[in-house]
């Protein structure tokens, strides 16, 4: 009886975490977007990128990072799970191996680059569900399609 109450439980949290993932404090005004600091357009982004991967994924050697939009200036708006996030986005697709030495299948991430470093990304291997619905509507306001 316990383990199904605690069972319940955890698909109770579960749905309330997938359904305050939708929940937008107000959007930053134009003036707002305008006025934030994204820092200089990073020229070196994939490298940037693929530093910050270096201490991330399993293979880092042999992963493979196809990078598809970006980079541009975003603002990730404030949520109850995420925090607001200000710079470069870049959309890329990583296909990492896993601990057995086969490739896992590609996953969509946006990282967010400020001033020559990563600071935020949705997506990819590290992050959950809603980490990748992030990730997958990102990419598609920076103009890939994940498919």
């Amino acid at each position: 009886m316990r383990r199904i109450t605690l069972f319940a439980a955890t698909l109770a949290l579960g749905a309330m975490a997938v359904t305050l993932s939708g929940c937008h404090t107000n959007p930053p005004t134009q003036q707002e977007v305008k006025a934030f600091d994204y820092g200089p357009l990073p020229e070196n982004y994939e490298q940037i990128v693929r530093d910050y991967l270096r201490y991330k994924l399993t293979d880092p050697t042999a992963a493979i990072v196809e990078f598809k939009a970006g980079p541009r200036k975003m603002v990730q708006r404030d949520t109850v799970i995420r925090n607001q996030q200000v710079g470069w986005a870049v959309c890329a697709m990583v296909n990492d191996k896993n601990t057995r030495g086969a490739y896992a299948g590609f996953r969509p991430a946006v990282y967010f680059i400020r001033n020559g470093k990563v600071v935020a990304h949705n997506g990819g291997w590290d992050d959950g569900p809603v980490g990748a619905k992030y990730a997958r509507d990102q990419c598609k306001e920076l103009g890939f399609e994940v498919p």
